[in-house]
């Protein structure tokens, strides 16, 4: 999902072209994925808000990271690094990755020189690599934050080097960890789903206050499974009047996608939802994946989920993400292999019919909710950051 961030703006430098002045008070490090940006943004802008200047935060980034365009948008300077990740097999497209990682390990160990900062707050990805080699020759003070249940590779390595370690969920294998939550976008964590609000979230979409709403989303690209399930869901719960569903596609199967004729189910299909607020607010349970800005945007509203973790992810940290809500009442755990329309059935249909389960579902979610997290990371790289 898309996001925006308020804080001052200085201007952007074109094309991720490094910042003009000689230092920088924080380098904040990595991206690649919206779940790593996201937090990363959120990061910043609790530093800012804690006092220092915008300016004083440069952000070291992958140039085929979503990063190069979501950062400067938010107002940030960012470096740009060359190369990619490196493939775990042996393949020839690796020679010229590290290669790339060489050349990007070089780049950000004379920018750090430059850039001098107080310390470096790495969120995972390939770019967090080269940028805490370059914090360690340098010695400048690590503080990483893992997003998910799993730890990522790059966030592996760094622990080792890092003054503390940020988790978002607990008992995250990583040293020197500290609880702080998952940094979630204000306007989410503000989400009133009281039933008056509910009303005001239905009517704003169309949506009759008496149905039972079951809202879908995937990510910006969407997720195949998830979207093929529930297209056949629409066409297996076509005669009910009780329910309806609004399905965010994505941007990958958008194009191709077709909307089943149905009777009485009202079902709405739209590529990117612009108010995810809303969405949340409107929806009596979301059928999603389980990255981990999802679960922690579905702790932080208190919003009942079945969650379809998506399969090969690293460390199969999506399964991890999903365990943590289930095991604790708030969510259902559907494996990829088994999502399909009648599963998708036969677990909504029981939980539709019993709002009383579904309240204490989101009660469950809410008390796994980390509020103020990204203040809580910048409170610790203020902690850590030399003198």
């Amino acid at each position: 999902m898309g996001s925006q961030f308020g804080s001052a703006k200085p201007p952007a430098l074109p094309d991720g072209a490094e910042a003009l002045s000689s230092e920088a008070w924080a380098v904040v490090a990595g991206g690649g994925t919206g779940g790593h940006v996201q937090p990363a943004l959120a990061i910043a802008h609790a530093l800012v808000a804690r006092g220092h200047r915008a300016d004083e935060i440069h952000f070291v980034g992958a140039a085929r990271g979503m990063e190069a365009r979501m950062v400067p948008e938010a107002g940030f300077r960012i470096t740009l690094l060359p190369g990619r990740g490196i493939a775990r097999r042996l393949t020839v497209d690796n020679v010229g990755a590290v290669i790339g990682l060489v050349r990007a390990v070089v780049k950000a160990v004379l920018l750090v020189r430059r850039l001098r900062p107080k310390v470096m707050v790495t969120v995972g990805g390939y770019a967090s690599v080269p940028a805490f080699i370059g914090a360690l020759v340098w010695r400048v003070p690590l503080v990483l934050h893992e997003q998910n249940a799993v730890p990522g590779l790059a966030n592996r390595l760094a622990s080792r080097f890092a003054k503390a370690c940020a988790i978002s969920v607990p008992g995250t294998p990583l040293p020197r960890a500290e609880l702080t939550g998952n940094p979630v976008r204000a306007e989410v964590e503000k989400t009133d789903r009281s039933y008056a609000a509910r009303a005001r979230a239905r009517e704003a979409l169309g949506i009759p206050h008496a149905r039972r709403v079951i809202g879908v989303f995937g990510g910006s690209l969407g997720a195949r499974r998830i979207n093929q399930a529930v297209h056949d869901l629409a066409g297996l719960w076509s005669g009910r009047a009780d329910v309806a569903i609004r399905h965010v596609v994505g941007s990958r199967d958008w194009p191709g996608f077709t909307k089943p004729q149905t009777d009485s189910l009202l079902y709405e299909v739209v590529e990117y939802e612009g108010d995810m607020p809303l969405f949340y607010a409107a929806s009596d349970v979301v059928v999603s994946r389980s990255g981990g800005n999802t679960v922690a945007e579905l702790a932080a509203v208190g919003a009942p989920a079945i969650l379809v973790p998506l399969p090969g992810a690293p460390g199969d940290h999506q399964t991890a993400n999903a365990k943590a809500l289930a095991d604790r009442g708030a969510a259902v755990l559907v494996p990829d292999a088994e999502c399909t329309a009648e599963r998708l059935a036969a677990e909504l249909d029981p939980l539709l019919r019993a709002p009383g389960t579904l309240d204490a579902m989101g009660r469950a979610a809410r008390a796994l909710a980390q509020s103020n997290a990204a203040d809580r990371v910048a409170e610790l790289a203020e902690r850590h950051a030399r003198r």
